[in-house]
């Protein structure tokens, strides 16, 4: 099954936390918080920005942070996704 955004949003899969600290102390997985550093998987092909239709800029494979509480989680064939507006999307990580 796949994903196909309404205008103006975004579909992202968490990027994995890091497990270890940089100082070699391991995590529990209770202990990790939610990544804000994620990759887009779907595009919507237009956006709103200020009322303006504007074209998007992301596009799928891209590395981008996202608002901490931003957006609709949901599971899809045992993957979890989460489906977010443009203005959600913080930055492109480079």
């Amino acid at each position: 099954m796949t994903i196909k955004p309404m205008p103006d949003n975004i579909v992202i899969k968490a990027c994995e936390a890091e497990e270890t600290t940089k100082s070699g102390i391991v995590l529990a997985s209770t202990a990790k918080e939610k990544s804000q550093i994620a990759q887009v998987v779907a595009v919507s092909e237009y956006g709103f920005l200020n009322g303006n239709e504007v074209e998007m800029k992301l596009k799928v494979g891209d590395k981008v942070i996202a608002a901490k509480y931003a957006g609709t989680e949901i599971k899809l064939d045992g993957v979890d996704y989460t489906i977010l507006h443009l203005s959600d999307i913080l930055a492109i990580v480079e």
